[in-house]
């Protein structure tokens, strides 16, 4: 236990490659990844409740250890914990990895994130990526912690359902992209193109670009991309929120691949 809760440090998680997944549903996608759950605390409750958990954790070999509802508490961060937290082998991989398909196959769908602070819009932009169907996702830059428990807990098990790799230069980042033979659309509000009237733009394979919750993209980062594309707002906002923008970006993109 006292290992465990050395994971919530960044340093700790990064030299021993290991993280926290908290929750029934992080559990569940972690064991979906063959080798990625290493072990799983419980509480009682929860022990009870999820016995479809702890029989998936036996048939793989992964130690279920019961502990009292306190023990998760020091686990979790959660204001109201699930009561099940797993120890997971980390999931970042290489850039040129995820950007590189399997034979046979191609990328046609990748979030690349430049300097996205907040854990919960990254968790939040890797669910909207796996909801969408994208192949990948890339937290370039000085962006936030994948293995961050709020990260992991935003994404709602997403992290383990598609590759993401961490870059820590955007631009080479854009550039890799490009050089895989995606098109890189960055998402700004100033874009010279209308989300809602770029359909056969978006049906190539695309790469789209988010900048930071705060301030956008900077200006080298986004004339880097090959098209600045813009969501129209009609009423009296004076912008979207990276989650918002970012689902909209994505699910237009693959309603255009699907077509």
């Amino acid at each position: 236990m006292k290992d465990a809760r050395r994971l919530s440090r960044r340093s700790e998680r990064s030299e021993r490659r290991l993280f926290l997944a908290d929750g029934p549903k992080a559990v569940e996608g972690a064991l979906e990844r063959d080798g990625c759950l290493v072990e799983v605390f419980a509480a009682p409750e929860a022990h009870l409740a999820h016995p479809h958990l702890l029989a998936a954790c036996e048939a793989a070999g992964v130690p279920w250890t019961l502990v009292e509802h306190r023990g998760i508490e020091a686990l979790s961060d959660a204001v109201s914990p699930a009561g099940v937290v797993g120890v997971c082998r980390l999931l970042d991989r290489p850039l040129a990895d995820v950007l590189t398909p399997p034979v046979g196959q191609e990328r046609r769908l990748v979030a690349l994130c430049a300097d996205v602070r907040d854990p919960g819009n990254a968790g939040t932009v890797v669910r909207c990526a796996d909801a969408a169907g994208a192949d990948a996702v890339v937290l370039a830059g000085s962006s936030v912690d994948l293995h961050n428990p709020k990260t992991v807990r935003a994404s709602v098990g997403s992290v383990f359902h598609l590759p993401v790799a961490l870059e820590p230069d955007p631009l080479a980042a854009v550039r890799a992209a490009q050089a895989a033979g995606l098109t890189v659309l960055a998402a700004d509000g100033a874009g010279e193109v209308d989300l809602f009237e770029a359909d056969e733009l978006l049906a190539r394979p695309t790469a789209w670009l988010f900048g930071n919750e705060a301030w956008g993209l900077p200006e080298e980062l986004a004339a880097a991309a090959d098209h600045r594309v813009s969501i129209p707002i009609h009423g009296r906002a004076e912008s979207l929120n990276l989650a918002t923008a970012a689902a909209l970006c994505l699910y237009a993109s693959a309603r255009a691949q699907r077509a």
